[in-house]
């Protein structure tokens, strides 16, 4: 999960040098302050990606340095275009219900996809395929997102569930509140469903 830069953009000869940034996943770039007092960093943010501050919304095309706020709530977080992040409500334990809402954070600029994975959270039934698994898929031409069908099954998995969609795009919203009001709003019975902005 956490990697170096050049794990994923190979053919950046910047990001071989860059060691003190980190992927966490495919989408997330992670930079770290590590001064006393620092409350900013330099950041660099990969070539053939734009990225997002995960905090502002505003957008960046990759290949290039920038001064990145870093206050004292939170450290500097991108999020590559196309990406595609379910946001779910606090969970304290396996034991909780698992069927609450998911809301899909969908960053524009880029076609992107994104496996969504569940199992009943409480047994080794995964390890006998007892799973599901949600597809989907940002198509930055038509500015659409497929929900496609589920895949699998596994003992209490709920028949449906409410898939809300937020569309990031740049500086319009602040990704970061995660209380906004979603774009749309979908019940999923596991057929494939087409969200559009």
């Amino acid at each position: 999960m956490m990697r170096g830069l050049v794990m994923d953009f190979p053919d950046d000869p910047r990001a071989r040098d860059v060691n003190d940034q980190y992927l966490f996943g495919p989408s997330l770039l992670v930079s770290p302050v590590y001064r006393y007092h620092a409350r900013s960093r330099r950041v660099y943010l990969p070539s053939g990606a734009s990225w997002y501050d995960f905090y502002t919304g505003e957008r960046f095309e990759g290949g290039g340095e920038i001064e990145a706020q870093a206050p004292l709530a939170h450290l500097p977080l991108f999020v590559k275009a196309g990406a595609i992040l379910p946001i779910g409500p606090a969970v304290q334990s396996t034991a909780e219900k698992l069927d609450a809402s998911i809301t899909l954070y969908v960053y524009r600029g880029a076609s992107g996809s994104f496996t969504l994975y569940e199992d009943d959270g409480v047994s080794y039934g995964y390890e006998r395929g007892e799973f599901a698994r949600i597809p989907l898929r940002y198509d930055s031409a038509t500015g659409k997102l497929t929900i496609g069908a589920r895949a699998g099954t596994y003992k209490g998995m709920p028949e449906k569930r409410t898939l809300k969609v937020r569309w990031i795009r740049d500086g319009a919203n602040a990704p970061a509140d995660l209380d906004a009001a979603a774009d749309a709003s979908v019940e999923y019975k596991g057929a494939e469903l087409i969200v559009g902005p």
